[in-house]
């Protein structure tokens, strides 16, 4: 793969083929927080790589399919009583998410293949599409492993488990994004090097990623129904700190696994987070105003969807939302932090 010609490369048509897969990236976390916040993760209780494209199609298949969830702990805790017709309308959130992940994993997978055999990938992109490839594996073979935790023992899948799932498919959109720009930015200049990503990028990029690991927990714990008031977690102005719901457990018990210590670090976290992208925007500004505006723009509203979701204890529509500009949010600091990086030969 080293031996591609300047004159065959496409940067151009690979960058707009990554951004049509971060776009389907966006649409899975959509989807997969809407599959968590409807209790559907685990209707589906096992994995079948190719025949589970095809949902059941016949009344015999849907009731196997509904006995197999009848097994599992979930069942009886939470959905006891169920009828068919209300399985499947859980069962239709985890087959489209598990749908979309097959449909990303063909979207990326087959169109690479084309490029590379067509020898059209700029020199030094390869080995970085296929990691990201690899990447999208994994995040797909964590999401099997998190829906079997909670099949035996668990009623729901493991907070950690969850969070490693969602911050692997970010971390890939990431990279994704990253490379679209870099690929852009070749195309309209072919002295353009890759983007390097500075100080202020990672540190930017590492605050953000500790609000995104509490937010995929406040989802796995349920944590979003411990307070409906803010600023205040026991009243509008009274108790910030609410205190451990647990007690006797170690301090990274409490860090990960207590639903009051966990929600109160993701609602507070996020002024750290503003404070950090407000710095990066600002340095941005001179060299990319539009991605400073798309910074301020999505912290801004994912701050308000983020008030406006706990104090409707958990409004699906709006916890969807607030997912979505998660995602958003994410792209829009990448841009940024590449914006800061770029440089040239």
């Amino acid at each position: 793969m080293s031996s591609f010609s300047p004159n065959r490369e496409r940067p151009r048509a690979i960058a707009t083929w990554l951004w049509c897969v971060a776009v389907l990236i966006v649409a899975i976390v959509v989807v997969g927080g809407i599959t968590r916040l409807t209790e559907s993760g685990l209707s589906i209780t096992e994995w079948k790589p190719l025949t589970g494209i095809v949902p059941p199609l016949t009344d015999a298949q849907w009731q196997a399919e509904f006995a197999n969830y009848r097994k599992i702990p979930q069942y009886e805790a939470i959905h006891a009583g169920m009828t068919l017709g209300g399985f499947k309308s859980i069962f239709f959130w985890e087959y489209i998410h598990r749908l979309l992940g097959r449909v990303i994993g063909m979207a990326f997978a087959l169109p690479l293949l084309w490029f590379a055999i067509r020898r059209q990938i700029p020199r030094g992109y390869w080995w970085r599409l296929v990691a990201l490839f690899a990447l999208g594996g994994l995040q797909g073979a964590l999401g099997w492993i998190m829906v079997r935790s909670g099949l035996s023992v668990r009623t729901e899948v493991a907070p950690l488990l969850l969070a490693a799932h969602l911050l692997t498919a970010l971390f890939t959109l990431s990279g994704i994004v990253w490379t679209a720009l870099d690929l852009q930015a070749l195309a309209r200049d072919r002295r353009a090097l890759p983007a390097r990503l500075t100080g202020l990028g990672l540190a930017a990029g590492v605050i953000l990623f500790v609000q995104l690991f509490y937010g995929a927990l406040m989802a796995g714990l349920r944590a979003g129904f411990v307070s409906d008031t803010w600023p205040g977690m026991t009243g509008t102005f009274s108790t910030f700190f609410p205190g451990a719901s647990q007690s006797g457990e170690s301090i990274g018990h409490l860090l990960t696994d207590d639903p009051a210590i966990v929600h109160f670090i993701h609602r507070w976290w996020a002024w750290v987070v503003v404070v950090a992208l407000v710095w990066l925007a600002r340095a941005v500004r001179k060299t990319d105003r539009p991605a400073s505006v798309a910074i301020h723009s999505a912290f801004g509203i994912q701050i308000l969807l983020g008030i406006a979701t706990v104090m409707t204890q958990v409004n699906i529509a709006l916890a969807a939302f607030h997912q979505l500009v998660g995602a958003l949010l994410v792209i829009s600091v990448v841009w940024g932090a590449h914006a800061i990086g770029r440089r040239r030969a």
